[in-house]
């Protein structure tokens, strides 16, 4: 039998840009919207047949969000070692499984996974398609392709790449194509090409780039790159990727070209933005959180600079981190796009639905409420265009329905599952001075964060004041 829902009464934000329509109807048969608008009734429902009646007076009705840089199989990670060692694939797998419960319940209906451990997120994917898992949509990439300088390659050659890095080393054309073959033959949506991790150089050439997206592009599938550095997103362009991750500094000539090019940008600035706001919850020190604050400030010049010329951003969150855990902060992405890129909330609301929906490939039919869209739909306790932080309060998102149908929000508020933390003896050094004389014992930087992290941020840092 037909299943039908109706929602009547709402502000309706559609997705697109377009301005927002006061009370506002939305009639929805099966997996699909079948009608929208001020004067749709549900009359022309046959007799007999179930509706499902939900009165939105007062509130908002909007398309779920789609995290376009989500890691659904990294676990909350504190430290690389916890992200790439420790936890075996099948208890890592369950834990997914069921912190995509809370990524869900966050209002986010479609999730792009840019790689990450063996290939947990292909399972996710088809574990949710068929029943067996609640969770959102998810597309999904297998391990960065990087090279031995790449952001896919952690630790040093005398450890090498283990099986469970999120990574994978493929230094000559013969192994990228190899390995591109390879996560095709077992079922991803889209290849992660992982350059250098600070933008400061170039792991790949543009050659190698071309080689890559071409091979993927003819076997039906899309690319994206971890791109940091100008000449990093100037490769990508000239390459012809899909969508390009990052982009902190970009020459005036590369932002240009990547306008002309309509390939999005994903800035994602949630994992800094905690970072610098939140961190001192867990003990980041202040000239820490200072230098994540100041790189936001500087990267900030050129987002700024790309939306003038024409870029299209996109929204992403980097959530699989500890500092960016499933269910929490996919909402905030909006508020630090208007922030740190200066959109306005009806364009941040585009970013993290329709525009973002290039992240979910050809076949997703979500991201906007239109006639014959899938039902990703979302009821919210508030006006998330007078003020965007609604919707960071899952209890403001009142109603979910995926594919038509309304969620149990009671089967998906689950506690986060992260991994095993890694074997941490102490976390500073007991000296003699620091015990008997003036000396302090030396802390880890970042308690809570992995190190490889606060590297990498340093370093971009510095290389932003040398290229902005």
């Amino acid at each position: 039998m037909t299943r039908w829902a109706f929602i009547t009464g709402a502000k309706m934000i559609d997705g697109t840009g377009a301005e927002p329509v006061e009370d506002c109807s939305v009639l929805v048969k099966d997996d699909r919207i079948a009608a929208v608008g001020p004067d749709v009734t549900a009359d022309h429902v046959p007799s007999g047949e179930s509706i499902t009646r939900l009165d939105a007076t007062g509130k908002t009705v909007m398309p779920g969000l789609i995290d376009g840089h989500c890691h659904t199989s990294f676990g909350a990670a504190r430290t690389q070692e916890e992200q790439c060692m420790y936890t075996s694939v099948e208890i890592r797998t369950l834990r997914s499984a069921s912190n995509v419960r809370r990524v869900l319940r966050a209002g986010v209906t479609s999730v792009s996974d840019p790689g990450g451990s063996y290939f947990i997120a292909v399972g996710l994917r088809e574990g949710i398609k068929e029943g067996l898992v609640v969770g959102p949509r998810i597309t999904c990439s297998g391990r960065f392709i990087s090279t031995s300088n790449g952001i896919g390659s952690f630790y040093p050659s005398s450890v090498g790449v283990p099986d469970g890095s999120v990574g994978v080393e493929a230094n000559t054309p013969d192994e990228m194509l190899q390995e591109v073959r390879f996560q095709i033959k077992n079922g991803v949506d889209h290849i992660k090409i992982g350059d250098t991790v600070y933008g400061d150089g170039e792991a790949f050439s543009p050659e190698e780039i071309a080689l890559m997206a071409d091979t993927a592009h003819r076997l039906g599938k899309r690319v994206t790159m971890h791109a940091r550095g100008s000449n990093n997103v100037a490769a990508a362009v000239a390459a012809g990727l899909d969508w390009i991750m990052h982009g902190n500094t970009m020459t005036d000539e590369v932002i240009e070209d990547l306008a002309a090019s309509k390939i999005p940008l994903c800035p994602t600035l949630g994992l800094l933005a905690n970072l610098a706001d939140f961190g001192g919850v867990v003990g980041v020190p202040q000239n820490k959180r200072d230098t994540y604050q100041r790189l936001l400030d500087n990267s900030a010049e050129t987002f700024h600079r790309a939306k003038k010329a024409g870029v299209t951003f996109i929204s992403g969150t980097d959530t699989g981190f500890a500092a960016t855990p499933y269910g929490d902060w996919h909402a905030r992405e909006l508020e630090l796009l208007m922030t740190y890129v200066g959109l306005t909330p009806l364009e941040a609301i585009k970013a993290g639905t329709s525009d973002c929906a290039i992240t979910m490939g050809p076949d997703h039919n979500g991201g906007s409420i239109e006639v014959g869209k899938d039902a990703d739909l979302l009821i919210v306790d508030g006006d998330p265009i007078a003020n965007i932080k609604v919707l960071q309060d899952k209890q403001n998102i009142e109603t979910i329905l995926l594919g038509g149908e309304i969620v149990d929000l009671d089967e998906i508020d689950v506690p986060l599952h992260p991994y095993d933390p890694s074997m941490l003896i102490c976390p500073g050094e007991i000296t003699w001075d620091a015990v008997f004389g003036d000396g302090e014992a030396g802390q880890l930087d970042i308690e809570g964060v992995s190190g490889d992290i606060a590297k990498e941020l340093a370093m971009e840092l510095r290389h932003l004041g040398e290229s902005v």
